[in-house]
């Protein structure tokens, strides 16, 4: 059962001003290589798995955007961390769905 929900929008500062688009492609990669269960939204993607995972996962993310040429980044991350209860992105959107 997964204990935790964790939403991050990365900004890394591109070398020359480019567009973030590809790095935020890579970001969202890693997660897919990841195995844990998500879903991209327009200004943030949300991960559903073990806490300690997911916190790697972001972590994973911000060193790549760093090996990929970006000299700082900007993650703003969100998290729900309920282990007694589980963590359920169904569950939390389940009234909006028709």
């Amino acid at each position: 059962m997964a204990d935790a929900l964790v939403s991050i929008q990365i900004l890394p500062r591109t070398p020359n001003g480019e567009s973030v688009i590809p790095y935020v492609d890579r970001a969202i990669e890693i997660i897919q290589a990841s195995g844990v269960r998500y879903v991209v939204g327009p200004l943030e993607t949300t991960m559903e798995g073990d806490f300690s995972e997911l916190l790697e996962i972001v972590k994973a993310m911000n060193d790549e955007m760093i090996r990929l040429g970006a000299p700082s980044v900007l993650s703003q991350v969100k998290i729900s961390y309920n282990p007694t209860d589980g963590a359920s992105i169904d569950r939390l959107i389940a009234k909006y769905r028709t």
